[in-house]
């Protein structure tokens, strides 16, 4: 028997320190890491220990013969990464444990923002002896796209708020809510606070920049899922629900998400930790059709392969894709392959109130326009064989899911066009001086940009914290001056 990575993997690796044989791959030093969907047991290595279960924080990692009909495909595709032979380690690369130099003091560090990123960082902080962490988060919940990006349904995937929960209850942390630096407090208040001080701020969503894009009737993917999560600054965001039929725009996991939520019955979502409100509007709903659009092929779609055989697993929704476009592309890919598995059994819905999902491809938006309630959104054809093909899709809301990016920081130097600070190994470079700013790192999306999954934030703040400890027993942080009175 082996073990088997299922859809709900973070891919924060810590099930990679834990085998004993080294059969779950890539490890975060191997080049395709950053890049991976998913993590991946080796069945013909694997010695079924079992200690991965023990250490995945969501749940994702079962024994094979657990796995239920819609899981069985994981099989296949945990074995698929290792069809190719390729010369591998026999353990995964030691990493030396993190030691400070003695101080009359305990080490304090300010982390700006409680998400994924934030809460890694605490959480390597926190293998250190004697040191004080304060999160700093301008909601009054913390997590950020942890607790309001994940979809309720996503059960074992929002697991890792356990573990942040262990982290924010460990006695030598502070989470700090309803505290946003720059309007509470000064970038200058942390400096002369703490002995460093790290930034996790994210990025925000890109808004679609064609005409019409700022009409009623268009609202963020982002937003949306934050909505129907409880985020308290869109509680009270109305979303109109009442035409059959809602245009995505963008086809990355955010795209599936949601478009998910809008069809799914929504007395199977009331057992979830959708919020209230959000549920209510669902059961008024009159939506019937999502059509979820993107601008390239389906072997370039961001949308990962496990969020992909989640969606089509799904018997009581119709799930479409369009044969004609699959048939232009050419290139082997896992995702495709399922997708022409898709198109050749999908029928027509049946019901009294049919319920679908639309997959479409090489449609790029120029321009919305509105009827009344009904908005049209204008696509071009796009492809190397397309002709100047224009077509017109009608819905009742229009949701774009086109990335992220990283907004500035004051205080902190900024690249506006990589939407990052820029920074070395986590530590901030002042580029028009070239020099390191002292006790300033950056953490997360806002250090590499909006890249990787949940538990990629781990290897990034691992990076950034190493940065910081030898920064600090180098002699080179001059230490906290007085309390920070919040």
């Amino acid at each position: 028997m082996s073990h088997v990575v299922t859809e709900s993997c973070c891919n924060d690796a810590s099930c990679v320190y834990a085998c004993p044989v080294n059969c779950i791959h890539p490890t975060p030093d191997e080049a395709d890491y950053h890049t991976a969907e998913m993590l991946y047991i080796d069945p013909a290595a694997c010695v079924d220990c079992g200690a991965c279960v023990a250490a995945c924080p969501v749940g994702a990692i079962k024994p094979h013969t657990e796995l239920d009909d819609s899981r069985q495909v994981f099989l296949s595709v945990n074995a698929e990464f290792y069809r190719e032979p390729r010369s591998r380690p026999l353990l995964a690369p030691f990493v030396p444990p993190l030691t400070v130099s003695t101080r009359h003091a305990p080490l304090r560090v300010a982390i700006v923002g409680s998400g994924p990123a934030g809460m890694y960082t605490a959480e390597e902080l926190l293998t250190v002896a004697d040191v004080r962490v304060d999160l700093f988060e301008r909601l009054d919940a913390p997590y950020g796209l942890a607790r309001f990006g994940v979809a309720p349904d996503h059960r074992e995937v929002r697991k890792i708020l356990r573990l942040f929960d262990r982290i924010r209850d460990d006695p030598r942390v502070r989470v700090l809510c309803g505290v946003e630096i720059g309007r509470d407090r000064t970038y200058a208040d942390l400096a002369a606070t703490y002995d460093a001080v790290v930034y996790a701020v994210g990025a925000v969503g890109r808004r679609l920049d064609i005409p019409g894009s700022a009409s009623a009737g268009v609202a963020s993917a982002p937003d949306f899922a934050a909505w129907y999560n409880g985020h308290p600054a869109l509680k009270n965001r109305v979303f109109d629900l009442w035409h059959p039929r809602v245009v995505i725009i963008g086809n990355g996991n955010v795209a599936l998400d949601v478009a998910r939520i809008l069809v799914t019955d929504p007395e199977r979502l009331a057992s979830t930790s959708i919020s209230p409100y959000a549920l209510d509007t669902l059961r008024r709903s009159g939506v019937e059709e999502v059509v979820v659009v993107g601008r390239r092929g389906p072997a370039d779609a961001v949308y990962t392969l496990a969020e992909l055989i989640g969606l089509q697993s799904n018997s009581e929704v119709d799930f479409v894709v369009a044969a004609e476009e699959l048939a232009r592309e050419q290139r082997p890919d896992a995702r495709v392959e399922l997708l022409r598995k898709v198109s050749a059994r999908s029928e027509p819905s049946r019901g009294d109130r049919p319920r679908r999902i639309v997959l479409r491809h090489h449609l790029s938006p120029t321009r919305i326009t509105h009827t009344g309630q009904i908005s049209h959104v204008e696509f071009r054809r796009t492809g190397p064989t397309a002709a100047e093909q224009v077509e017109s899709i009608s819905a009742g809301l229009i949701l774009t899911a086109i990335g992220h990016h990283g907004r500035s920081v004051a205080g902190l130097p900024f690249d506006h066009a990589a939407g990052v600070v820029p920074n070395e190994h986590g530590r901030v470079v002042d580029p028009a001086h070239r020099r390191i700013v002292t006790g300033t790192y950056v953490v997360g999306w806002i250090k590499r940009g909006p890249t990787g999954f949940i538990g990629t934030n781990k290897t990034c703040a691992q990076e950034t914290v190493r940065a910081l400890i030898d920064d600090y027993n180098a002699g080179k942080l001059t230490g906290a001056a007085r309390e920070l009175t919040v």
